[in-house]
Order: C-alpha cells, then structure tokens, then sequence
C-alpha cells in the first residue's frame, strides 16, 4: 500500500512524541491520585478506558461521569482492555523501540513483546486470552523511499502462543489465494469463541474485510471497502470506517444481512472504532486540534456525543 501511509507520516511522528513521554506521566498520575483516583480495575463495569494524551498515562472513568477518573494506570501510545487483560503498546528502553507490555487480570508483572513498528491499534478478545496490535513499519522492499506500511499480529496468553504477522497466514480473495506480496493488515478484531478474527487486509489500492482461524492460520475474504472492523459485543455487527472520497466515515455491517448503516458522525474519523455496549460506539477524532473520544448510536440515529479529551477508548468488558 503505497498512499496511505503517506499520509500518516505526521501521525507517526505525533504518536512518537506521545511515547516519549509517556514515562514522565508521574506527576499527572500523583494529581490523581490525590483526588481519590485508584489503580485502573479491569473488572468494573460500565467504565470507559483510554489514553490521556497530556501525559500518554491510561486512565479509567466512568461512562456516566466521563469527567470523573476513577483509576488511573501505565503509560501508553494506544491501549484496550477486556476480559481483565490490558494491552498497552507504549516506548520500549530500547531508543526509538516499541513494545507491548500485557498485563494480566489486577495489574501484575506483564508480558513483554517486541513490535516491529510504531504503535497504531490494539484489541483484547473478550475472554482476555487474545492481545492483538497493528504498527506502522518501513522498510518493505516493496515501498517507496519515506513510506510506510502496516503489520498486524496476535498472542495467545493461554498458550503462549506468538502468531506472528498475519502476513505469514493463507489469505483468500474470490476463492483463490492471494499470494501479492505487497500485503497489508490492520485493525484486527476477535470473536467470542477465541478463534475467529476479523481484519483489513489491503494491496494497491483495494482493501477487504478478512475472517480469519487462528487455528488454520487462514484468512478469507468478506466483503471490500472495510477498514478498522470491531465487532459487537454480540458478534452480530462491525462498526468500522469506510472512505469516502478523500475522507472516512463511520457505518455499522451488519454480518447476517450485509447491510451496511451510516452512523450518525459525519466527519473524517481515522480510528478503530470501539463498543461501549451493544448499543453505541465509541472512537477518537480530533477537535481544535487535540484529541478528542465521542459515542454515537449504532442504530444511525441521535448525534455525536463528546464524552471527554483523550484517545484509543475502549471498554473494560
């Protein structure tokens, strides 16, 4: 993919000035913890997580408060959490390196894993067993000088299990195999049943909706123009942004129809939605500048609704 990820060279350069930062987030920390903010719970529901971009801290507040913190944890470039496992992509000692540390149910000693790229998304399976990232790399012989692609990969917590890139999976396009090799992935999203995942995988100028077995390691076609899917906590829907133009707009797919549903934000949204519940969805836009979390109804209706500052929201479920 060649002209898309010229367009987020800025963006890598804010997310890595965000990670250099992110472990100087003590004194924001300190600030509240003295107002009565605790350690984050991964196991309190109806709360809404996410990324402070003042401090790159994660922080933890309440969907019907959203002003209000209520706990407070590491420092992160992008972060999700379910099932009681937090998946922080955040700076690695190493310098300019990145890694994500995953941290089991109450916050203990994490796994460390090497990316191979700067942070972009990262999701957690419903049970808490599956940690999923995409990064931003360069380098791939197929890419002009200054350009960047994307790389997906998954760990399995239970297993200890390293799937790799998603490049190294069978990819199947019209019931052939893909074999192109200048393959992208993205924005993976996963199934209940802890095998089943959804994807983007692009090349050119196409990109498709892939379902994937971890098992078989095999990836197939579903349907084209999808990017960023999340599925619903139901797994019946994916919210998910679509171009449109020069732009991308946010639509529910229903999986049993194929029916897609505009939501309700018109504007340019470059963001892996995610699921507050099984009635709206959450994701990041940018407002005067700074990063912003809104929630919308999946159903099309309503409007936007600014909960708080901050991005890469996700639900503690």
């Amino acid at each position: 993919m060649t002209t898309r990820p010229r367009l987020l060279g800025a963006l890598l350069i804010a997310l890595a000035l965000v990670g250099a930062i992110g472990y100087t987030g003590w004194r924001w920390a300190s600030t509240d913890h003295a107002r009565g903010a605790a350690p984050l719970d991964l196991d309190r529901p109806g709360t809404l997580l996410y990324v402070d971009d003042r401090d790159g801290r994660t922080r933890q507040v309440s969907r019907d408060a959203p002003e209000q913190v209520v706990g407070v944890g590491p420092a992160c470039v992008r972060a999700y959490a379910a099932g009681g496992t937090l998946s922080c992509l955040r700076t690695s000692t190493v310098p300019g390196g990145f890694e994500v540390a995953i941290f089991p149910r109450g916050l203990a000693q994490p796994t460390v894993l090497d990316l191979w790229g700067t942070p972009s998304r990262t999701r957690v399976s419903t049970s808490g067993r599956l940690v999923a990232w995409t990064v931003f790399r360069s380098g791939d012989s197929y890419m002009a000088g200054g350009a960047f692609s994307t790389t997906a990969g998954v760990y399995d917590l239970a297993t200890r299990q390293h799937y790799g890139s998603l490049e190294d999976f069978t990819a199947v396009v019209d019931g052939q195999r893909f074999t192109a090799e200048n393959r992208n992935f993205w924005g993976i999203t996963f199934a209940a049943d802890d095998r089943t995942f959804y994807a983007t995988m692009a090349s050119g100028e196409r990109t498709w909706l892939m379902r994937g077995d971890l098992g078989a390691r095999r990836l197939e076609a579903v349907r084209d123009n999808v990017e960023c899917p999340s599925l619903s906590p139901n797994g019946d829907r994916l919210a998910y942004k679509q171009r449109v133009d020069n732009r991308w707009r946010l639509y529910v797919l229903h999986l049993d129809t194929g029916a897609d549903t505009a939501l309700a934000e018109t504007g340019h949204v470059d963001d892996q939605p995610a699921w507050l519940d099984p009635d709206t969805v959450a994701y990041a836009r940018p407002v005067d500048g700074h990063p912003a979390i809104f929630a919308v109804p999946a159903d099309g209706s309503g409007q936007p609704r600014r909960l708080r500052a901050g991005s890469s929201p996700g639900a503690p479920r």
